[in-house]
């Protein structure tokens, strides 16, 4: 009992992590199931996704800081026209764009691009980490009350 628990949160958080990189994956199909199963505490499981997804934006958010030293590549996936309109921006929107980064399609390169512009560490996990916790507990709140 206690190591399938253990697997199943491995599971969520691994696919939690890899959600929030570029990899083509979605966590939510996973923390409505473990939900719907109802042996496992909510805070938990929404805990585990968070963390997950959180530390996948992060991975992203070192690869845009690392991305730049290659910009004269010409395998470099992003021409110097393209990273000056994506720095204004994010220049205009600012931080507050990471609000928005748990969005399918758009969040994942937000926080590449975050990290590409340098955004500090601090301001990326506050604002990324409370944008991904609001998304699971939504989604939580939704399935609880659909279950009730």
């Amino acid at each position: 009992m206690i190591l399938q628990a253990l697997a199943e949160y491995l599971g969520l958080f691994v696919v939690a992590l890899g959600a929030a990189t570029i990899l083509p994956l979605q966590s939510e199909w996973l923390v409505v199931a473990l939900l719907v199963q109802g042996d496992r505490p909510w805070q938990t499981i929404v805990l585990v996704a968070s963390l997950g997804n959180i530390l996948g934006s992060v991975v992203n958010w070192l690869l845009g800081r690392s991305l730049m030293r290659f910009r004269e590549k010409r395998w470099f996936p992003a021409s110097q026209k393209n990273l000056a309109r994506a720095e204004v921006w994010y220049r205009r929107y600012g931080r507050v764009s990471l609000l928005l980064s748990w969005v399918p399609i758009i969040g994942d390169p937000l926080t590449v691009i975050a990290g590409v512009l340098r955004e500090p560490l601090w301001s990326f996990v506050m604002l990324v980490g409370l944008a991904k916790i609001a998304r699971y507990l939504a989604l939580t709140a939704l399935t609880l009350s659909w279950l009730n």
